[in-house]
């Protein structure tokens, strides 16, 4: 019997289906953003990590780094920023249909985990160019490889286990909460064998070689990421309420329920899922080890897109001959989805946030890491206001008639980032004491002025141990966007220098470092 070709082959179907999800993910990444929003503040810091290519640093392992170094080399453009963190989460959803290609799952299955993920707090996620997009990839694909070993009996499959593990933990060191929650599951389940194959410990072996760059880095810098998680934990994660951290699990997939929800008790209590006990155990005890610890609410998204891939392989088989509950399934996440749609992407400007204030407000999508609620969420008041700073960084910076003897010093690591992007002079080099700008200090020439971006609310220069070590003291101005985080942070240029300005600067970096 001849085999069906083309449009009538099974094959040609649903790879047409699944590229039609790919593209469909990686086109909302860019329609579904207002042009009024600029980059995020965690943005520039990750593109300027591209200018200092190392094996580490303070606020995020490297791999983050070569992404940015590859979008310098083509271009630095919005497109290319964007385009990175929606190819992680059409890939994402690539590892989701082939995970239920190998649970056997039909196409409706396939069909419905690709809805789940697009309809979900994932699609904002992709918007933003931090290492949070390949983190849930990374776990995504840990969960499939380990599958595929653990189902096909193939030894190279722990292979690529360990590499994604390692992938992960070089992109974001989240992963290894993972790991704490994965290896007890394993060991209580009967897939405690997999630590009885050689393939096993010769795979740790490689990724231990894969991420010991970045091992050495932090010990050769007295490991910065446990200050950077001190400090985390002083300035923001005290302010997390572990109520709140369950309750936006939940929120984070609110139009995909009926599928989150299938997924979690179909591992519970569906016999034919048995086998696969150990990844609800997985997933239990890695959400109790972030809630001990009070970890932020989208630490925890990489556990969700194995969750949907059993939830829809449940709901695809019970529903495969109810095209009327199908649809009503269907009807209900993506209609959802489009009614709250402005609560999860930044379709609103900030006005229209303003004049629905109401609306967020009850989802609780005003309330920062401080603990108060503002006007507009974190997120998109840390979008605007940066082209006016480096705008006025700019018109500091054209008033020196030495560019070769300024330096330019924010307050903190988005100000710096900002100005290093947006400004129109390629040799601004903005640094600062914040993050890991406190390290890409380059002091091999004489500084006489110093243009100084102060965050709001701090004092003015004039006021302070600067005046009588200038000749000159001018504020240039100060944001005075509305929405803008960093709305009233200010510049100004401290010209003619009395004092030797690299020695002082050599000890305050000095004394920064000692504090880190």
């Amino acid at each position: 019997m001849q085999e069906p070709t083309g449009n009538n082959n099974p094959l040609y179907k649903d790879q047409l289906i699944l590229s039609f999800f790919l593209l469909l993910k990686i086109v909302l990444s860019f329609l579904l953003i207002n042009n009024i929003y600029e980059l995020h503040r965690d943005e520039f810091l990750h593109l300027d990590q591209a200018n200092h290519l190392a094996a580490g640093y303070t606020s995020v392992p490297p791999l983050t780094a070569i992404f940015s170094w590859l979008i310098k080399i083509l271009g630095n453009g919005y497109f290319w920023i964007k385009l990175f963190p929606a190819l992680f989460g059409a890939w994402t959803i690539y590892f989701c249909w082939k995970t239920i290609e190998l649970l056997k799952g039909n196409l409706l299955a396939r069909c419905l985990v690709s809805i789940a993920c697009l309809c979900s707090a994932f699609l904002r996620l992709n918007t933003l160019y931090q290492p949070n997009s390949f983190d849930v990839l990374a776990w995504t694909a840990v969960f499939y490889f380990l599958l595929v070993y653990f189902e096909q009996k193939d030894y190279r499959a722990i292979y690529l286990v360990i590499i994604w593990v390692a992938l992960g933990f070089l992109n974001k060191y989240n992963i290894l909460f993972l790991l704490v929650g994965l290896l007890p599951s394993l060991l209580i389940t009967t897939r405690r064998n997999v630590f009885t194959d050689k393939h096993f410990y010769f795979a740790a072996a490689l990724g231990l070689i894969l991420i010991a760059p970045n091992l050495i880095w932090q010990v050769n810098h007295h490991f910065p990421v446990i200050s950077h998680m001190k400090e985390l934990q002083r300035s923001q994660l005290v302010n997390v309420s572990r109520v709140d951290f369950l309750w936006h699990q939940v929120l984070f997939f609110a139009n995909a329920i009926f599928i989150l929800f299938a997924g979690l008790l179909s591992l519970i209590f569906y016999k034919p899922f048995k086998a696969y006990r150990w990844v609800i155990l997985t997933y239990i005890f890695t959400l109790t080890v972030f809630c001990y610890f009070r970890a932020k609410d989208y630490y925890a998204l990489g556990l969700y897109p194995i969750i949907l891939v059993f939830g829809a392989s449940y709901l695809g088989e019970k529903l495969a001959q109810r095209k009327i509950l199908t649809g009503l399934l269907v009807l209900f996440t993506v209609g959802s989805f489009i009614y709250i749609l402005p609560l999860i992407m930044p379709v609103y400007s900030p006005k229209q946030i303003v004049a629905h204030q109401q609306r967020f407000k009850r989802v609780g999508a005003l309330r920062w890491e401080d603990g108060k609620n503002h006007q507009l969420p974190q997120d998109y008041a840390d979008m605007q206001g940066w082209k006016e700073l480096a705008h006025l960084a700019d018109m500091a910076y054209a008033q020196v008639k030495d560019r070769s003897e300024v330096l330019v010093r924010a307050d903190n690591y988005g100000e710096a980032g900002a100005v290093n992007y947006y400004s129109r002079f390629k040799s601004i080099n903005t640094v600062s004491y914040n993050a890991d700008y406190l390290y890409w200090f380059k002091l091999d020439k004489e500084i006489k002025h110093l243009i100084l971006i102060r965050e709001p609310n701090e004092e003015d220069p004039e006021r302070k141990k600067e005046r009588p070590f200038f000749e000159k003291i001018t504020k240039i101005g100060e944001v005075t966007n509305p929405y803008a985080r960093e709305k009233g942070a200010s510049v100004f240029l401290l010209e003619n220098a009395k004092i030797d300005i690299n020695s002082r600067i050599e000890q305050e970096i000095q004394e920064e470092q000692n504090d880190h």
